[in-house]
């Protein structure tokens, strides 16, 4: 943990000491706090999402359950969150699809592979498939119970210079989240990849300890990050997706029909999050273009070529971690459309 935040941490938790019932509580219709943590802005695809949810879990509960939620890394960064949720300092994350390869699970990496998807469509295909399902139940092998997907959308370049080629990349520090994948993809374009929690990039870019990094638009924008990086190049390069999980102990203490109304108002929020991700993504470039102050550049079909092939060397180099099971699989549903 960063020791900066840990007396404030530490007091967030304290209030919510009582959100977990004991061992043998009554099922009586008790009042349930769910305590959701995340770590980006309220308005950005997931932020607006999880919003969603908790006012689902109202409304469907006539307001017995509340879902606090704690945006922006306010409560836990990327660094530690996931343990948080193992340990029950919080009931319920989405973290990025990433950060389950350094807990067990690099099959979930597949989603990181550059070029994989071409359409957001593609994704959804092998979420509803045997593919997302399975990965979905072996998180029980770490305490976590899943509940779903959710679309930011894809990944664009960014940084003081245009980014459209692979020679451009040369010399520059690209933050990364921590993800193999991405760390090689970077290399592979002759970029040095840089770990940093999400919360840390923007100070990150202005201080010039990275060049530059690699996000939807609508995170760029809500973190300002535009106001530190004078080029987007809009790669398409990879795709940026979370998974709901929540705390397994808390999720067997809750009772059957409560568990039942949550998975509902989960499903709810996620299909409302997934047709909305696109529309915020949009609506950030667009604000981006009226700005005037970020330079924007669109790769051509050539420039797309090119950074596909200098970065096919991942999925080879990677699928003895991943699992090359998991990626000819991947293909095969791809195909089968």
């Amino acid at each position: 943990m960063r020791a900066a935040a840990l007396p404030r941490r530490r007091c967030l938790q304290a209030l919510a000491l009582g959100a977990l019932p004991a061992p043998g509580a009554a099922p009586a219709q008790a009042q349930v706090t769910i305590r959701l943590s995340h770590v980006v802005a309220r308005q950005t695809p997931k932020g607006l999402a999880l919003e969603r949810f908790s006012e689902r879990v109202q409304a469907l509960s006539q307001g017995r359950i509340q879902v606090v939620i704690y945006p922006n890394s306010v409560l836990y960064g990327d660094a530690d969150e996931i343990q948080a949720l193992q340990l029950g300092a919080v009931d319920m994350l989405a973290p990025s699809l990433s950060k389950f390869g350094r807990i067990g699970f690099p099959e979930f990496e597949l989603f990181d592979l550059p070029f994989l998807f071409d359409s957001k469509e593609q994704v959804h295909r092998v979420m509803r498939s045997a593919i997302g399902k399975e990965l979905l139940a072996a998180l029980e092998r770490q305490r976590m119970v899943g509940l779903g997907y959710l679309d930011n959308g894809f990944k664009h370049m960014s940084a003081n210079r245009p980014l459209l080629a692979p020679q451009d990349f040369v010399g520059l520090r690209m933050r990364i989240q921590s993800s193999r994948v991405i760390a090689h993809q970077m290399r592979a374009l002759g970029a040095k990849p840089v770990v940093l929690g999400f919360g840390e990039t923007r100070r990150a870019l202005a201080t010039g300890v990275v060049d530059g990094t690699e996000n939807p638009v609508s995170n760029l924008w809500t973190q300002r990050m535009h106001e530190v990086q004078t080029d987007l190049s809009l790669t398409r390069h990879g795709y940026l997706g979370y998974c709901v999980v929540v705390n397994q102990r808390f999720w067997n203490h809750l009772r059957p029909g409560d568990r039942t109304l949550v998975r509902q108002a989960m499903a709810e929020a996620l299909d409302w999050g997934n047709t909305i991700a696109q529309y915020e993504n949009d609506e950030a470039l667009a604000h981006l273009r009226l700005g005037g102050g970020t330079r924007i550049h669109v790769p051509s079909d050539d420039q797309r070529q090119r950074l596909r092939q200098a970065t096919q060397e991942v999925a080879l180099g990677l699928q003895g971690r991943i699992g090359r099971q998991w990626i000819d699989r991947v293909h095969a549903v791809l195909a089968a459309a």
